[in-house]
């Protein structure tokens, strides 16, 4: 039974939900996969209580089903979310979130001499993860920024 104040967010019958996102990273992923453009429902929960997070965001798109690859830029933003595949209003897949080890064409490189800039260069950085921090390395400038810098831009 649901509490008075317990308010419910509705099933959705078929898509995704992402779950455990550190809180004010939602919108973030919101932007990685231009849902903020999409004409499917998407419902957003935001600073939502967590008992691990303290706060975390959710996200539950309609119709839209994440593969692996986006499952690995997903796990940049929120490497502890939870991305659940809905079909018919059962979760029917999990998928495990792995750093990739490298990331092409996502992020803009934070250095605004770097060659990806002024050429028509695809941006690439490989992915170093040393104990609970997460670094990206551009190929072509070599410079070295933490997740949350790269992510920002």
């Amino acid at each position: 039974m649901t509490k008075p104040t317990q308010l419910q967010v509705e099933a959705i019958k078929d898509g995704t939900v992402i779950d455990h996102i550190p809180a004010h990273v939602g919108t973030k992923v919101l932007k990685l996969f231009a849902m903020h453009k999409s004409n499917e429902r998407v419902t957003i929960g935001l600073n939502l209580p967590s008992s691990a997070l303290g706060a975390k965001d959710i996200l539950k798109i309609e119709n839209v089903f994440i593969n692996e690859e986006q499952a690995s830029k997903l796990a940049l933003y929120a490497p502890c979310a939870t991305v659940n595949r809905i079909e018919d209003y059962r979760v029917v897949k999990k998928l495990e979130l792995e750093l990739p080890s490298a990331v092409k064409g996502v992020f803009a490189c934070p250095n605004s001499n770097c060659i990806t800039h002024g050429e028509p260069v695809e941006s690439h950085f490989s992915v170093i993860e040393k104990k609970d921090s997460i670094r990206l390395k551009c190929k072509y400038c070599e410079k070295v920024y933490s997740r949350e810098v790269v992510t920002e831009l």
